[in-house]
């Protein structure tokens, strides 16, 4: 048993969803990972993971949608000094989370055929978001 930790940048352009699943099977492959978890960490609390449809962006920009539905901008919120966009971020994390644990088999993310590992914006502008990744196995 062995574990690997490491640090990924990604930049975000603003509200919507960044496919990473590629940049970590690449991390995955360059420590050689074979069988075991990688747990995943959003060092931010204005953005969440998620695991999504990769293949229709439709079914994105729908659950995008719902989000704002659910969490509209223009409420009052104690919670103001960085924009009318920023509290309801911070509640659209709170919803979908900044952790996950997926499996890895055969030195890849085990995801079903339509999913990806998504860094999910929440804020209007353009950030860079954190992730912390730890893998555990052989």
């Amino acid at each position: 048993m062995r574990q690997a930790i490491a640090r990924m940048e990604v930049q975000t352009t603003g509200r919507g969803m960044v496919d990473i699943t590629a940049p970590i099977d690449r991390w995955l492959a360059s420590i050689k990972a074979v069988e075991g978890l990688l747990t995943l960490l959003l060092r931010h609390t204005s953005a969440s993971l998620t695991i999504q449809e990769n293949s229709d962006g439709n079914a994105r920009a729908d659950l995008m949608d719902a989000y704002d539905r659910l969490v509209p901008e223009g409420q009052t919120w104690r919670h103001s000094l960085e924009g009318p966009d920023d509290m309801p971020a911070h509640v659209k994390s709170a919803l979908t989370g900044v952790h996950l644990s997926v499996p890895v088999v055969h030195g890849r993310v085990d995801l079903g055929t339509w999913q990806g590992l998504y860094v999910f914006e929440h804020r209007t502008a353009a950030h860079r978001r954190g992730v912390t990744l730890h893998y555990i196995g052989s």
